[in-house]
């Protein structure tokens, strides 16, 4: 049984891009720390607040649409780099700040995801 759950647990790790990151981040030495470790650039933690403000602000369908289609986007871009800090430059330390960032994104679509369904019900 022990087995059979540590292949489930390596499959999801693999299958997972921010797990699987998390996972060759922490491998290399470069811990991601996010409870820890908050430290993010301006730039995106401006963005957080004007989404947050989109977000609050939003009442229709298409207004959450929307903030869903460009957090999707962004959320591409986040994992573009993260693949080009390990795969290409096997910058750990920098992949590891990337996933952090990745990590709020992800938080925030699934916010997003949460008001579209109460907006549906």
């Amino acid at each position: 049984m022990q087995w059979s759950v540590r292949i489930n647990e390596g499959y999801d790790r693999l299958v997972n891009p921010l797990k699987r990151a998390v996972y060759l981040c922490e491998l290399h030495g470069e811990p991601i720390k996010a409870d820890t470790n908050t430290v993010m650039p301006p730039a995106f933690l401006m963005q957080q607040i004007e989404w947050r403000e989109a977000l609050n602000e939003a009442k229709t369908l298409q207004q959450l649409e929307e903030i869903a289609l460009e957090t999707q986007s962004v959320r591409r871009g986040q994992l573009s780099k993260i693949e080009q800090a390990i795969d290409i430059n096997h910058d750990f330390k920098t992949a590891s700040q990337e996933v952090r960032s990745l990590m709020f994104i992800e938080r925030f679509a699934t916010e997003v995801d949460a008001r579209i369904d109460q907006v549906q019900a």
